[in-house]
């Protein structure tokens, strides 16, 4: 056992204990571990690194260090840990991203050695519900996307992405890791559209991570044409039916703290701030 403070890259054997910090904030965590869960902690499978903190021997600190770097339930000593280790490494990811005040302390540590970002988002309400709204009838037109509709889904996604983040997914590799998660979703049955009566997408959302403790809504977007005519509100609902159904009995999401429209939105659906996150874009 480790008796000092220290960090180290964590190791498959190492699972059940990185369960255990992971379980301790279930919806805040819950991109992290829906991954451990499926890919363990082998980095090929994982797609990044798990790094580790520990205090007196026990782990109590996490970092996710993959495309993107989590920071989770990192104590203000393993924030500086994890700032070092990242800094020797070098910047591999295209985004710091987790809790608004952990996220803060490590890019004030990095922020020398691996600034200027692209943008820095400071603060992203976390927002949860656990029941369907009273007064928003879901949207009786959202529904599952099939495998087949991948051609016609894939644009949305693409146009919600490069709205939202700023760049287009499709640069670098051409879009190939993206569309592969695109499919996953599809294929895993956690893609939901309502379509036109020519086949084009009005209204999308995913349910992006997922644990049996929580899951997270990702990648809501309504087809600009179709903007202020009340349909986000159904669409949620009709989303958010389907998650508390067949995934998890609570349902987060987090939206940029600048994006009044949708904050009323997800507010209508029943979703409340229970804290906030932050991220970093390079």
């Amino acid at each position: 056992m480790l008796t000092q403070t220290t960090s180290r890259v964590l190791e498959p054997s190492d699972l059940d204990a990185a369960l255990a910090v992971l379980d301790r904030e279930p919806v805040a965590n819950a991109f992290v571990t829906s991954r451990v869960q499926v890919a363990g902690l082998d980095p090929w499978r994982l797609g990044g690194e798990m790094w580790g903190w520990y205090e007196d021997g026990m782990l109590t600190s996490l970092c996710y260090a993959g495309a993107n770097l989590v920071p989770i339930c990192a104590t203000p000593r393993a924030v500086r840990a994890f700032a070092d280790r990242a800094r020797r490494a070098g910047r591999r990811c295209s985004s710091i991203v987790g809790p608004a005040e952990t996220t803060a302390q490590l890019w004030r540590l990095l922020e020398p050695h691996w600034g200027p970002a692209r943008e820095v988002r400071r603060r992203q309400p976390l927002m949860v519900t656990d029941r369907m709204p009273d007064d928003i009838a879901p949207d009786p037109y959202v529904r599952r996307v099939r495998k087949d509709e991948m051609e016609t889904i894939m644009p949305a996604c693409v146009a919600m992405f490069t709205e939202e983040v700023g760049v287009s997914p499709l640069a670098g590799d051409g879009g190939l890791l993206y569309q592969a998660r695109v499919a996953e979703l599809v294929g895993s049955g956690r893609s939901f559209a309502r379509f036109d009566p020519d086949g084009k997408v009005v209204f999308k959302a995913e349910i992006g991570a997922a644990t049996d403790r929580a899951c997270q809504i990702q990648g809501v977007w309504v087809a600009p044409e179709h903007r202020g005519r009340g349909l986000a509100a159904p669409g949620m609902a009709a989303v958010l039916r389907y998650a508390l159904a067949d995934v998890a009995p609570v349902v987060s999401l987090y939206v940029n703290d600048f994006n009044t429209a949708a904050r009323r939105t997800y507010r209508r659906v029943g979703f409340q701030e229970v804290g906030a996150f932050m991220s970093v874009l390079f």
